[in-house]
């Protein structure tokens, strides 16, 4: 759909210079007396590469639709990540340049979001927050009061976020997957 470079919106896919972009960032700029112009931060989606890049708001730019498909992480194959598609069972095999990043937030049997473009995979959305368990971290404080004083931990998945002191090794944590960022401690159930 072709649509002028105005409705240009966060989290929108482009296509621009036979590339598709995600859209990261976009600012409506009216210099004083000069023309207005559409300030925008691009994600490149096949090489992760970001673009910031200035359309004049009467430029036309192609917006991406992708077919959305709910698919459970299953296992790592070497450098490959197997995924089930959770309506007809169907296995897809993605590599690291699809996966990215991304791993570091999923572990097996999660749910996530795979956008496929012209009848292939292009990218994973995450869901906002993910649970994942503290296998290393420094040990409690003893001294450690109720400031906001953090410690690195390794998650499961190889992801290291700060924490605060009182996390240990075996928690169970929430994680902002936008930021990388720990939010809470999860009650676990007994």
């Amino acid at each position: 759909m072709i649509i002028a470079a105005t409705a240009i919106r966060i989290g929108m896919v482009i296509e621009f210079n036979k590339e598709l972009y995600r859209v990261l960032n976009v600012n409506h700029v009216t210099p004083g007396n000069w023309r207005g112009m559409v300030q925008t931060k691009l994600k490149n989606i096949k090489t992760n590469s970001n673009l910031e890049n200035r359309f004049r708001p009467e430029d036309k730019v192609e917006k991406v639709s992708f077919d959305e498909k709910e698919m459970e992480y299953l296992y790592r194959e070497e450098e490959h990540y197997v995924f089930m598609d959770t309506e007809t069972y169907e296995q897809y095999t993605l590599g690291e340049d699809i996966v990215g990043d991304e791993i570091k937030y999923i572990v097996p049997n999660s749910k996530v979001t795979i956008s496929f473009y012209e009848g292939k995979p292009v990218t994973i959305e995450l869901p906002m927050t993910v649970e994942l368990d503290v296998v290393e971290t420094e040990p409690t404080l003893k001294t450690a009061t109720l400031t906001n004083t953090t410690k690195p931990a390794k998650l499961e998945t190889g992801l290291v976020v700060q924490v605060p002191q009182f996390i240990e090794v075996g928690t169970r944590i929430k994680v902002d997957t936008t930021e990388g960022k720990y939010i809470e401690r999860v009650q676990t159930k007994k």
